[in-house]
């Protein structure tokens, strides 16, 4: 049978769907490059007619029309990150952020706060296949945990969503299903620096034959990718898929046959890039799209041999300790996945976590090596937790050293003109005897 005739009553038009939601409820949007945008314009079409309707939100690619001060009292907004175009809105006030919450929980969270357990998930899916599932495409992430928890369920079937397999969703759970093509959020490629591309040398080579990797997405990782295409049967257990794993695919590097759980696949809990690399990964058994409960278990990410996870920050103190997401005192972003995967390499067996960084910011202003952070600024990754930090200038081993070797490893790889003054600091703070 037809799948249109099977669930020829549940389909409606967006803004039939949409008009079901009323004042006051929750509403959660699909995940990142998966928030369905005929559902979401549908919904701020109508926002003067609805009061206080909570949207729970991740880091939208789209138009974030949503997040503008006209809407103020129509939606209140919970977001689970904050990224460039959510920044104003929170600095505003308009964005309450949703820290403090490791991301392999936030499906326990959606089931078990009230406060956030939705009454409607948003979400986008591919035609289903002859039995009725659907694939969530690009980003299963937290966008199936929603659908799991919501009361309802509005699903935009987008004919240009990849079917990606691992967790899919039976269509009949849908409450509304809206058919409508919309073109896919897709993510470009920057090309390194000449500071990048050092940082991605030192990365790489710490990286073995045989590892399972976690990149993600941006300038750094491309580079870091591009130095991996001498390695040999590495394995992917990423947050994100990237186009750039595509391509060591493509060159054999990427095979996942060194991999103890799910040899043979790469695991991601969601896929950006071009519309080339969604190509790629449609039907493509290769690839395989997991809830973040599942990839970012630090238990399911710990059982990989070798897992390798690199991740960025803004800046690190003498101590080790880690600052990924506040800016003089303020939340700048958020951290999605990276501590989940800092601790998931650390009990792999052979496993290495890596956070890499530019030794300054500002055209060499400011140190992003501190002796340590400014009142208000959070740390992400606790000192108990790092592994290798690296800049431009080198590789530091902080693993079970002490104090002072973790300050000299860290002022070794400090931009050279604030050494000096980084030494000095750590003298002052007990870090490094003042003999030395």
């Amino acid at each position: 049978m037809d799948w249109h005739e099977a669930y020829k009553e549940k389909i409606t038009t967006a803004a039939e769907a949409v008009s079901h939601i009323q004042s006051g409820d929750k509403v959660i949007f699909a995940d990142w490059i998966g928030e369905p945008p005929a559902l979401v314009e549908a919904l701020v079409q109508r926002y003067e007619e609805l009061e206080n309707v909570t949207i729970i939100h991740g880091m939208s690619p789209g138009p974030n029309k949503y997040l503008e001060e006209k809407y103020t009292g129509h939606f209140h907004h919970i977001s689970l990150f904050i990224g460039p175009n959510s920044r104003s809105a929170y600095l505003a006030g308009r964005v309450d952020y949703l820290g403090g919450t490791n991301f392999h929980n936030w499906p326990d969270m959606f089931a078990k706060n009230p406060d956030l357990n939705p009454h409607w998930a948003l979400i986008q899916v591919t035609p289903p296949d002859e039995n009725g599932m659907c694939s969530f495409g690009n980003t299963c992430c937290f966008t199936e945990p929603a659908a799991r928890t919501a009361k309802r369920i509005i699903a935009q079937v987008n004919p240009d969503m990849p079917f990606t397999g691992g967790r899919l969703f039976k269509l009949a759970d849908a409450d509304y299903i809206v058919e409508e093509r919309s073109p896919l959020y897709v993510i470009g490629r920057a090309e390194p620096s000449e500071k990048i591309q050092k940082i991605a040398d030192y990365c790489a080579s710490l990286v073995e034959d045989g590892a399972t990797i976690q990149l993600g997405i941006g300038a750094l990782p491309d580079a870091i990718a591009r130095n991996l295409m001498n390695k040999k049967d590495l394995g992917v257990h990423s947050e994100t898929l990237t186009e750039a794993m595509m391509e060591l695919v493509q060159a054999g590097v990427i095979t996942n046959k060194k991999k103890t759980i799910n040899p043979g696949v790469c695991i991601g809990a969601q896929a950006a890039g071009s519309l080339e690399f969604y190509k790629f990964i449609d039907h493509n058994p290769m690839f395989q799209m997991q809830p973040v409960d599942y990839v970012n278990d630090p238990y399911i990410i710990g059982q990989n041999y070798k897992q390798t996870s690199i991740n960025s920050c803004l800046e690190v103190d003498l101590q080790g300790q880690v600052n990924s997401e506040t800016v003089n005192g303020r939340q700048y972003s958020g951290i999605g996945g990276q501590l989940d995967h800092v601790r998931g390499a650390q009990i792999s067996e052979g496993g290495k976590s890596i956070i890499a960084l530019n030794s300054t910011a500002k055209n060499d202003t400011i140190s992003k090596i501190v002796p340590y952070f400014q009142p208000g600024n959070i740390t992400t990754v606790s000192r108990y937790d790092v592994d290798y930090i690296v800049t431009e200038y080198g590789i530091a081993e902080l693993r079970y050293k002490t104090v002072r070797q973790r300050a000299e490893a860290l002022i070794a790889i400090a931009h050279p003109k604030y050494r000096d003054s980084l030494l000095a600091k750590a003298k002052e703070m007990g870090l490094i005897p003042v003999t030395a």
